[in-house]
């Protein structure tokens, strides 16, 4: 079964790999638990969003503290 779904998050650095979490609200909405395979297709986009995302605002330090909560 496959299901879609896209959000944006934003890497970190962890010893010397690059990882990325799962928002908990796609984890609840999409049912996806621990040890589960999922794919992830990688998109990195322009800082700025060119418009895109104009309602995204950007990334600060309370939002690394609170992503993992």
């Amino acid at each position: 079964m496959m299901v879609t779904s896209m959000s944006l998050t934003k890497t970190r650095k962890v010893v010397g790999s690059l990882v990325v979490t799962l928002p908990k609200e796609l984890v609840e909405s999409k049912k996806i638990k621990e040890g589960e395979i999922v794919e992830i297709i990688v998109k990195k986009i322009r800082k700025d969003g060119f418009g895109v995302f104009k309602s995204l605002t950007p990334f600060a330090a309370k939002d690394e503290l609170t992503a993992h909560e």
